[in-house]
C-alpha cells in the first residue's frame, strides 16, 4: 500500500486560515504523514486588496487544477464569505471543468477547515456549499466529526469554532483575532484524523 499524497490548498485574505492551515499540517506529520501546502490564485486586484488591509499572501505556491490529479486527498482552508465560499474558491472550484469530464479527481478524498469573522458566520454552511463540488467530482468527503477532538469541540470555557463538520476560527473584524490555542488544537486533531483515514486507503 502506498502513502498518500495530500495537499492543503488554501486562500486567505487576513492570514487566519493560513495560521490554521499550519497547525493542520502539524497535526498531520504528528500523525506520521506528509503535506504540501498551495493557495489558490486571488482574484481581486491588489488595489481592492489593500483598502482591505489584507494581509501579505502565504509563501505558498500557486495551485492549477492539473495539479491537484498529483493527489489522493485534500485539506481544503476557506474562509466564509457572506455565509458561503468566497468568490476566489468558486473561480477556482470552476476552473475544474477539464479534469471533471476525465473523472480525474473521482475516489480522491478532501475535508474542509473554515474561518468566519464572527458567530453565526456560515462555517458549516460554507462547508456543505463546498459538498456539491465534490460529489460533482465523486470526491469522498472526511468530516472531522467528534471522535478526534470531543472534548476539545465541547469545551464551554471559551468562544470557539470547531464542529463535526470541520475545524475553523472566528477571525474578528479584518482578521483583527486570532485562532486561539483551542482552535489551534482541533485543527492539529483534524490534521491526525485526517492522516489517519487517507492512509488506510489503498491508492
Amino acid at each position: 500500500m502506498s502513502v498518500p499524497k495530500v495537499a492543503i490548498i488554501i486562500h486567505t485574505t487576513f492570514g487566519t486560515i493560513h495560521k490554521l492551515a499550519e497547525a493542520e499540517k502539524a497535526g498531520i506529520e504528528k500523525a506520521g504523514g506528509k503535506v504540501d501546502l498551495y493557495q489558490i490564485p486571488e482574484t481581486l486586484p491588489a488595489d481592492i486588496l489593500a483598502k482591505m488591509n489584507a494581509a501579505p499572501k502565504p509563501d505558498y505556491p500557486i495551485i492549477t487544477p492539473d495539479k491537484l490529479a498529483e493527489y489522493d486527498a485534500f485539506l481544503l482552508g476557506i474562509p466564509a464569505a457572506f455565509g458561503a465560499i468566497p468568490s476566489q474558491w468558486k473561480s477556482f472550484l470552476d476552473s475544474t471543468g477539464q479534469i471533471w469530464a476525465t473523472g480525474g479527481l473521482a475516489g480522491k478524498y478532501a475535508g474542509v477547515f473554515v474561518s468566519t469573522g464572527g458567530q453565526g458566520g456560515g462555517q458549516e454552511v460554507t462547508t456543505i456549499s463546498v459538498l456539491s463540488t465534490l460529489v460533482h467530482h465523486g470526491i469522498i468527503f472526511v468530516p472531522l466529526g467528534y471522535t478526534h477532538a470531543l472534548e476539545q469541540q465541547g469545551s464551554l470555557e471559551e468562544v470557539h469554532r470547531g464542529s463535526p463538520w470541520a475545524a475553523g476560527a472566528f477571525s474578528g473584524h479584518g482578521g483583527s483575532r486570532k485562532p486561539s490555542e483551542l482552535e489551534f488544537e482541533i485543527a492539529r486533531r483534524q490534521g491526525v484524523g485526517f492522516w489517519n483515514t487517507v492512509s488506510k486507503v489503498k491508492f
